[in-house]
């Protein structure tokens, strides 16, 4: 049986990290503070551009913001 994964993220920590607010990553990507709460909630997944670019932003490698885990992890 295969098992369910999901992608989650450290937006939240990597912001906070960098003293930004989401109106200010928002603004920095192009997207709208409503993107930045639902990637931090982890209610929706980026396109890999954004993902890339997110990761442009903190100066960090993708997969330092993103993780494919299985469910429950």
């Amino acid at each position: 049986m295969e098992s369910k994964r999901r992608i989650t993220n450290r937006i939240l920590v990597l912001r906070a990290e960098k003293g930004l607010s989401q109106k200010e990553v928002a603004d920095l990507l192009g997207v709208s503070r409503q993107t930045i709460i639902s990637l931090e909630k982890n209610k929706y997944n980026p396109s890999l551009k954004l993902a890339f670019d997110i990761a442009l932003l903190f100066e960090v490698d993708l997969t330092d913001v993103f993780q494919y885990k299985k469910e429950g992890e």
